[in-house]
């Protein structure tokens, strides 16, 4: 590495603790199926499909999805630090899992928002039980669709007057999945360790809590509660979409994901990422019905406040000895 090189490129600690925060993006069942490499220079970001889920996601598409969180998780926590990642994505087509190379310039003065989305990243939880409406929806989903914009996601709300079509397409994923035994065993691999990266029992919900919510996926129960026993679930639903279905896609979708989980979260409000819906080709085809650009949907999310409560405890993270290689020139 020669003395230009250095000055344009983070040194190895701020790398790690950029990556630290970076490393609490949402993933699918919390696999965090990510792996970084920095080379001195540039960090590179690869998937780890040792925990690739391949029940629930036999081509991948969610795994990328949660990629680009991270880099999108990664980019905002750089910048903070007074860095500049420009991204390339699928920088090599003979290693499709190879998804972004983040090349590094100083940035002396931070956006005006960074401070805020840091906090968002630090405070994000993905919140299972019954919501109320949020307020100043309208400026939110502006807000949202122009975050998306720049990755060419559409971000639509679901109308009232298709919930139910929704709710029903749940229930029918859910009814497909009761017996299908490679997703159930992995879906209780993941879910309701102690100590564990998947989601902890801890994140879990009840039956009767899981029964308020007319849109989510059915986890594994978590012993008998109440909370917010007292709420009908008001969160607005909203997809994000995509006009294809590639892997360069699935990684835009996962950044756009991102923003809006930090943009809700930054407003105080609470959300719930949801992907189970678009697993099956059924369910995916309800969704592109009730949207306006009949696009590929991606990703719902639950978007609203959660009563001033304890909220869910933040999950478990892998070390970021297990997802950071270092190999300096």
């Amino acid at each position: 590495m020669n003395a230009n090189d250095r000055v344009s490129t983070p040194d190895l600690r701020t790398v790690r603790m950029a990556l630290m925060l970076a490393c609490r993006a949402p993933s699918l069942h919390n696999t965090q199926p990510w792996r970084w490499v920095f080379d001195g220079t540039r960090l590179h970001l690869f998937s780890d499909t040792d925990r690739l889920l391949r029940s629930a996601d036999p081509l991948g598409r969610q795994l990328v999805i949660s990629c680009g969180a991270v880099l999108d998780h990664a980019r905002i926590a750089f910048v903070s630090k007074g860095w500049f990642a420009d991204v390339t994505r699928l920088p090599d087509p003979d290693l499709p899992g190879h998804l972004a190379t983040l090349k590094f310039r100083p940035w002396p003065s931070a956006l005006n928002t960074t401070a805020a989305r840091v906090r968002a990243i630090r405070r994000r939880r993905t919140d299972r039980l019954p919501m109320l409406a949020p307020p100043g929806w309208f400026d939110v989903l502006d807000t949202l669709r122009e975050l998306a914009s720049p990755h060419h996601v559409a971000v639509d709300e679901i109308a009232d007057s298709n919930r139910s079509r929704l709710a029903a397409a749940t229930e029918h994923a859910t009814a497909l999945r009761r017996y299908d035994m490679p997703y159930q065993n992995e879906l209780r691999w993941w879910t309701g360790h102690l100590n564990f990266q998947g989601v902890p029992d801890t994140a879990l919900v009840s039956e009767d809590e899981a029964a308020k919510v007319d849109v989510g996926r059915r986890f594994p129960s978590a012993p008998y509660s109440v909370r917010r026993a007292e709420l009908e679930d008001r969160s607005r639903l909203v997809v994000l979409s995509t006009l294809g279905d590639t892997p360069s896609h699935w990684l835009h979708t996962g950044e756009a994901l991102s923003e809006v989980l930090l943009e809700s979260t930054a407003r105080g409000l609470a959300t719930c990422p949801l992907t189970h819906i678009t697993e099956l080709v059924t369910s995916r085809l309800v969704i592109a019905e009730v949207i306006p650009h009949r696009d590929r949907p991606q990703v719902v999310i639950r978007i609203g406040t959660a009563p001033e409560d304890a909220g869910p405890t933040p999950t478990p993270r892998r070390s970021l000895d297990e997802v950071l290689e270092v190999r300096a020139h």
